[in-house]
């Protein structure tokens, strides 16, 4: 079964040029986007039909927005573009000499090809931690850790068991970049304010919430100054914070770090990071971690009309650093690479090699603080957690969507209440002995 865009072509003589755009996150999303009135046919392609924002599913980790907020369908977000195409389906193999991608049977040409397919967890030769510490890059991801954390508490209140109590009582989250910063406090101000209160048999604030990072400090990303900062943020809301410490084994009790061990029925991994398989689909070079090495133009080399962009990509920035796998990076690359099969297609002179503009780093601390770098501008605090809501709330995609957050995000200052805290039917499960 093959797919063909249907729209109109430009002329009766020659058919438009197809673009696929493989992917629906923020690099593929500003490809259509940046292609939506070029003369070609695009047809954007991703597993799932809608798009997410990935930098708040935190939240929806630990009960502070619901999935929806930070979801859009990727159909109404071409509604009104009519050379957009977009497909669900997912794809298994690329065809670079036929021009196709595949999912199943179903077959998709193209005449320049877009891979934005993101990546995934990885747990360093240790794929059965999996099941153990689920990562955080879906909203099903963000569901299990919700649902492991409101269940743990849960159970906490029915056992008599104090061994058994502690272990439901603690979270682990593993890995000190931004990610893991922002769960950590996320997970500490839900379990030691939020639920206060609210429990009769146990208390929440003897909850333990530690962060473990195997590298010499927190937030490599920061100056160490803010980083310095944000632990002090940490450890002031209760997160105990390892540094220097490795993970040597995750089970279903608890995880094992060096010469410690700490029982926890909630663990949450955001140590690192792997490409999807698009290097092994496109037989092109990759660095360690399945990123396809790509050359200035973002283009597969030998290949100029097949572009790979986004956390699938590898290329360095004049310092030789690599371009970070965060979202401002996927958009740009996917402006430039929109760009410059629009100037292609029109005969225009190529644009200049791909320039990516760092516009800063930001992490929030819990609900009022937060450390921002932009430049010259260094931002601690209120004045930095403003900062951070601000520019999360300006790349929210709708009106409904900026409403919803910011109207959350004040009650949930104000308040310390958290709405999105349902668990779905099921079993609470018996993993200890409640001796009720």
């Amino acid at each position: 079964m093959s797919i063909e865009n249907s729209a109109p072509s430009t002329s009766s003589l020659a058919r438009r040029p197809k673009v696929v755009v493989v992917g629906g996150g923020f690099g593929g999303v500003e490809t259509a986007k940046a292609l939506a009135r070029a003369p070609v046919d695009v047809t954007l392609i991703d597993r799932r039909n809608f798009h997410l924002f990935q930098p708040l599913l935190y939240q929806v980790a630990t009960a502070v927005l619901p999935p929806s907020v930070i979801a859009w369908p990727i159909r109404s977000i071409f509604a009104g573009r009519p050379n957009v195409e977009v497909v669900m389906l997912e794809i298994d193999r690329i065809d670079c000499e036929r021009g196709l991608v595949a999912g199943g049977p179903v077959t998709v040409p193209f005449d320049y090809l877009v891979v934005a397919t993101g990546a995934t967890h990885a747990y360093f030769g240790h794929d059965i931690w999996a099941s153990f510490a689920p990562g955080l890059k879906s909203v099903s991801d963000a569901g299990k850790i919700r649902e492991r954390l409101l269940r743990a508490f849960e159970r906490a209140e029915l056992t008599n068991d104090p061994t058994a109590r502690a272990r439901l009582m603690t979270a682990v989250v593993v890995g000190g970049g931004a990610t893991g910063v922002e769960m950590a406090g996320a997970i500490a101000e839900l379990t030691r304010s939020s639920f206060v209160n609210e429990f009769r048999r146990v208390d929440p604030r003897k909850s333990r919430t530690i962060l473990i990072e195997a590298g010499p400090r927190i937030l490599p990303a920061f100056q160490e100054p803010l980083a310095a900062l944000a632990r002090r943020s940490l450890e002031k809301l209760g997160v105990e914070v390892y540094v220097k410490l490795a993970v040597t084994e995750c089970d279903g009790s608890g995880v094992s770090a060096g010469d410690k061990r700490f029982e926890a029925e909630t663990v949450v991994w955001a140590a690192g990071v792997k490409a999807s398989p698009a290097a092994t689909w496109l037989k092109a070079a990759a660095d360690g971690v399945g990123r396809v090495k790509v050359d200035e133009y973002l283009s597969v080399p030998g290949a100029p009309h097949i572009f790979v962009i986004g956390d699938t990509a590898s290329i360095a920035m004049p310092d030789g650093k690599p371009v970070p796998g965060v979202a401002p990076a996927a958009k740009q690359m996917g402006t430039y690479v929109g760009q410059r099969i629009a100037d292609l297609v029109a005969g225009k002179g190529n644009l200049p090699p791909f320039r990516y503009h760092h516009q800063g780093d930001l992490a929030t601390i819990g609900r009022s603080s937060a450390i921002v770098s932009m430049g010259r501008l260094k931002l601690s605090g209120m004045a930095g957690w403003l900062t951070w809501c601000l520019a999360h709330i300006f790349f929210l995609i709708g009106f409904r969507s900026r409403l919803i957050v910011s109207i959350t995000w004040i009650w949930n200052f104000f308040t310390m209440r958290r709405g999105a805290r349902i668990i779905e039917d099921g079993e609470l499960g018996s993993h200890d002995s409640n001796g009720m």
